[in-house]
């Protein structure tokens, strides 16, 4: 397989010379370049702990072999996709600069990843998560209206801190967004975030203006908009306190406002202009919670499951 077989360079050198090659040609961060030198180095150490080959001299049973052999450590589909395009990369260079005349990638399928299912909460999670602020404290009523707002929406973290009075309309019941790539969407409230907001706007917002000209719908203690993170440390406390042991990410609640109106029967085209997805096929991975969640209560309640 290899072109040139005296005086050949280590396989050490062979990797370097595609890392610059690649630092000139696309631009990669450090971060990305010590990733391939570290997944190239490895498989060039095990070349040459197994068989005593340089990765110049590679064929596709080695290539194949290494996969097996990472298999069987237990390293993650994703892992060794990464590893894969990693090593295509690299012999894509080694052909091309007219060093060997076989690309052992050839012909290796990629694993399969499959998309990982968002975490979601049950309805009854949700119902403990809601009522866990203090609603007779100003925070406590805030952070109410907000995760009511968050579930009955299924708004963004980010477009939850960042919304204005202007884009809420309660004669209307619903929500002003402006989404990824600065698209608008008008979003339904519901009855009951409706009426937690009301009471908010009414009893506690007032209280946290401190100049009483803001146009800020949820703003921090100190009148500003709150960030994404201090939101976050927030619902925490929270789902603590409601005795919710499931991990939980900023998306927990958009992602349980989709899979549950598709439990109860909307229509996946709704959803999808609810959430703001620009591709259905965003949209469609909450088709496969519900399936599963529906699996579960069929397997746990139907006498022959």
């Amino acid at each position: 397989m290899t072109k040139k077989s005296h005086s050949e360079p280590t396989s050490d050198l062979w990797v370097e010379r595609y890392l610059d090659s690649a630092w000139m040609e696309r631009g990669l961060s450090d971060n990305s370049l010590e990733s391939y030198r570290r997944d190239l180095l490895a498989f060039a150490g095990w070349l040459k702990k197994t068989s005593r080959t340089e990765v110049q001299q590679a064929r596709r049973a080695h290539l194949l072999e290494y996969l097996g052999y990472r298999l069987g450590k237990g390293y993650k589909a994703r892992s060794t996709a990464r590893l894969l395009s990693c090593l295509r990369g690299f012999y894509q260079y080694m052909v091309r600069e007219n060093h060997v005349s076989e690309d052992p990638t050839l012909n290796v399928d990629l694993p399969k990843l499959g998309r990982p299912l968002p975490k979601t909460l049950t309805e009854d999670d949700v119902e403990r998560l809601l009522d866990a602020p203090d609603v007779d404290s100003v925070l406590g009523l805030r952070d109410r209206a907000m995760l009511e707002v968050l579930y009955a929406c299924g708004l963004r973290v980010s477009e939850l801190v960042g919304l204005e009075l202007s884009m809420v309309n309660l004669r209307a019941g619903v929500i002003r967004i402006m989404g990824k790539g600065g698209k608008e969407r008008l979003v339904p409230m519901g009855e009951e975030s409706l009426a937690w907001v009301s009471e908010y706007l009414r009893d506690a917002r007032p209280r946290l203006i401190e100049s009483g000209q803001s146009a800020v719908m949820f703003p921090s203690q100190r009148s500003r908009f709150m960030t994404r993170q201090t939101f976050w440390h927030r619902l925490k406390r929270y789902s603590i306190e409601a005795g919710i042991t499931k991990p939980l990410s900023p998306h927990t609640l958009r992602h349980a406002f989709a899979t549950h109106l598709l439990n109860h029967g909307a229509d996946l085209r709704v959803v999808q202009l609810l959430l703001g997805h620009s591709d259905l096929s965003t949209t469609q991975i909450y088709t496969h919670v519900a399936q599963h969640r529906l699996q579960q209560l069929h397997a746990s309640h139907h006498p022959r499951g």
